[in-house]
């Protein structure tokens, strides 16, 4: 009865250690969590605060105005519409769908018999 009731106690005493740790593991990562949250928001505040710079630093006037001064060092002038070109000049790769198709006809031959050939 005695060593009934000794074990009964280590495995209560056993239990309360194991539920300490635990408690003392979850604070900790709380207080990571609230770390972690508030790095977040300043960080968030911080983007903002750089994409209001940005937007600030990128306003047409300003970089006009910035054109007009550096003129003689950039040599930047106002497109005209004979510079810019037909989508149907620009060279796109080919489809990549397609080169797999032509390689596989070129390492067969030709397509065999019950096979169909790719849209």
């Amino acid at each position: 009865m005695r060593s009934l009731v000794l074990l009964a106690m280590l495995g209560v005493m056993g239990l309360a250690f194991w539920a300490y740790q635990e408690n003392y593991r979850t604070q900790a990562t709380a207080r990571d969590a609230e770390r972690l949250s508030a790095e977040i928001g300043a960080l968030r505040e911080r983007l903002a605060l750089l994409n209001a710079e940005w937007a600030y630093l990128n306003r047409p006037e300003r970089l006009a105005e910035l054109a007009d001064i550096n003129f003689d060092g950039l040599a930047l002038v106002p497109f005209a519409p004979e510079q810019f070109g037909a989508v149907e000049q620009v060279a796109f790769p080919p489809d990549p769908a397609t080169l797999i198709v032509r390689e596989i006809v070129e390492t067969r031959g030709s397509l065999g018999e019950g096979e169909e050939a790719l849209p």
